[in-house]
């Protein structure tokens, strides 16, 4: 190692203005692909809401444009447009070029607020090719351009109006981002969701680039949101549970419904942010149902003097919730916004749930009735799976537990540097067996028919060989035990056939990692193998095609005499093709499973996997186009 003597002042390089944010996109959108591009419209939109949400503001529009610019405004008061008394500058300008300057950092101009305190405007701005903001106040409209963070156009009046409100419209710099076309579904499922939080506020969405429109506006709130999630499911009662109320200074909204399903769906938002890691308000509102509801329980004489309580689990499960708190000073654990921290909001909740439950259940006996006698009959269960459970539980290889005898191990103890390949089959498994780096690669062959967990309870979960298997090789436990930290394994990789019975495996453990296991998900653990579809030999030689496309470039390509050859199990490769093609770590293609939304997620397992049939029926008829068919 060498040392340098020369290491001095000059040698420090300050970022000036908006440059940290160009130099490091990741660290304020998180990346630079298609989650950071939605990042950009989020931030704007939350300013806008932020105005609804302060009283400020009803009506909120959001266009996409032809060419991939976004457009957004509202009808609230208008940014600032007067000079600052210190800057000397117009305070849009300020708030669209200094990182940190805003009108969030006290409570006089905004009680509370979900966009970035001072970051979000000027982190677009930072990020875009180009951007126009339009204020319209005191009768005038005021005008202002940038590129990349600079000012281009100096703040002018174009025009005279009587309305009051800000517009903003940004084109995202391609020389940052991956792509700069954005995805409908995602940004329209944003929306709906900020439409739901904020009772009463239109949000009008246009995508140019499909002739799309649609209208978002409930007057019902947090009630139509668990409709909404509850879409496709069989509830069990006919009423949603509601309530509202300040404690401290903190508003708590919730709305609750059972279904018959045997896991629940429950989110939580702190100032109109999804916090999908949950918090303190959700630690209060779990600890407050549980008390409630066993409570009530006992006093109805639905649990006798010597029978357990009901676990947090049992009167959970088959619960769909939406819990939304306004707090003035939120503080969030991590720079994803992900859990909240506040220490006073827990008490806030736990009271403020426990007094509208425990109303709703005086006053709605029959409702209470049925949502008891659902938590007794998952509490039966679960002491009935308490064997089972005992069998999966891994704490380590030191308790007496063993591994699964259908596992063929790594060597490797590190979890960042291990992975476990989840193969259908056993001929499959065979294969991949011989083919693996036995110091890094494990292998667990799937026998047999995957239980589809959306319509078993805990109990015969556990019950499932394949999924205790899974689960004791994982080493993470499952249920009240689960331990992400304890994960033996950092890629685990679906592995199946690229045909439709492979397809429909892969879906049953992604409903399995989806109920039981979302943080696996949510930290990027979960891994899709791509097998290739085609081998085609020439010369003595072999190369690989994934899709029709290479394929047909490759035929292209090739000399005569060729030979194709259709792929339609993993089995049909050797070792040393499988490895080749999809196991190994410099050549081979894995897809990363992400849930950009939750809440979709939910509704299109429930669709896919659950009871209901036209639902199902439906949502092929709609993505068949999506699809490739296997012939």
């Amino acid at each position: 190692m060498t040392s340098s003597n020369n290491y001095t002042a000059d040698k420090i390089q300050v970022l000036e203005g908006l440059e940290p944010v160009r130099k490091r996109p990741g660290m304020y959108i998180g990346s630079t692909g298609l989650t950071g591009l939605h990042h950009l419209v989020y931030e704007i939109v939350d300013n806008s809401i932020d105005e609804a949400l302060n009283g400020f503001a009803d009506k909120v529009e959001v266009i996409i444009h032809e060419d991939h610019s976004v457009e957004v405004g509202d009808n609230g008061r208008g940014i600032p447009v007067d000079t600052h008394p210190r800057l000397g500058k117009p305070a849009v300008e300020i708030i669209h070029t200094t990182l940190h300057a805003g009108g969030k950092f006290n409570n006089e101009e905004y009680k509370v607020s979900g966009g970035l305190h001072g970051v979000g405007a000027s982190v677009v701005n930072a990020l875009s090719e180009r951007m126009v903001v339009q204020v319209c106040k005191d009768g005038q409209i005021h005008q202002i351009g940038f590129s990349r963070g600079e000012v281009v156009e100096p703040l002018h009046v174009v025009g005279a109006t009587e309305d009051t409100g800000s517009r903003t419209i940004f084109l995202a710099d391609d020389t940052v981002f991956e792509t700069v076309e954005y995805d409908y579904k995602t940004i329209e499922n944003r929306l709906r969701e900020k439409a739901f939080l904020n009772k009463g506020v239109k949000i009008l969405f246009t995508d140019k680039r499909y002739d799309k429109h649609n209208v978002f506006h409930y007057e019902g709130g947090l009630r139509e949101f668990v409709e909404y999630i509850n879409t496709n499911k069989k509830t069990i009662h006919a009423n949603v549970l509601y309530g509202e109320r300040i404690k401290d200074d903190i508003m708590v909204e919730m709305a609750i419904q059972y279904t018959d399903q045997y896991t629940e769906s429950v989110y939580t938002f702190v100032n109109n942010i999804n916090t999908p890691e949950g918090g303190t308000h959700l630690t209060g509102f779990r600890s407050a149902v549980t008390r409630v509801v066993n409570d009530y329980a006992r006093s109805h004489n639905h649990l006798k003097e010597n029978d357990e309580p009901l676990t947090g689990e049992d009167i959970r499960e088959g619960m769909s919730a939406v819990i939304s708190v306004k707090v003035s000073d939120p503080q969030f654990e991590g720079q994803t916004k992900a859990k909240l921290g506040n220490s006073e909001v827990r008490g806030a909740v736990e009271s403020i749930t426990a007094d509208i439950l425990d109303q709703y259940l005086s006053e709605n006996p029959a409702d209470a009735r049925v949502i008891v006698d659902k938590s007794i009959r998952s509490a039966k269960a679960r002491i009935a799976a308490r064997k089972a459970r005992d069998l999966t539980r891994r704490k380590g290889l030191l308790d007496g537990f063993s591994l699964p005898g259908a596992l063929w191990d790594c060597s490797e103890k590190d979890p960042a540097l291990s992975e476990i390949f989840l193969v259908e089959g056993n001929s499959a498994g065979g294969s991949a067996k011989d083919a693996r780096d036995s110091k890094t690669q494990a292998v667990l062959p799937l026998r047999g028919k995957i239980l589809n967990v959306e319509k078993a309870n805990f109990a015969r979960i556990l019950s499932s060989e394949q999924i205790r298997n899974m689960i004791t090789a994982f080493g993470v436990g499952i249920g009240d035990e689960f331990d992400e930290t304890k994960l033996r394994y950092h890629k685990i990789i679906i592995m199946t056939d690229a045909d439709v019975d492979g397809a429909h495996i892969r879906t049953l453990l992604l409903t399995f990692f989806f109920r039981y296991m979302p943080s696996l998900l949510e930290q990027g653990y979960i891994y899709i193998a791509q097998p290739p579809l085609y081998g085609v030999k020439y010369r003595g030689k072999i190369q690989y095609a994934f899709g029709e496309e290479e394929l047909r470039e490759l035929m292209e390509n090739a000399p005569g005499g060729t030979t194709i050859q259709r792929y339609k199990g993993l089995g049909e490769m050797d070792a040393e093709q499988l490895w080749d093609t999809t196991m190994d770590p410099a050549h081979r293609l894995l897809l990363k499973v992400k849930v950009e939304d939750a809440i979709e997620a939910d509704q299109i397992f429930t669709t896919l996997m659950g009871d209901a049939v036209e639902p199902r029926r439906l949502f092929i008829q709609e993505n068949a186009t999506f699809a490739e068919l296997d012939i």
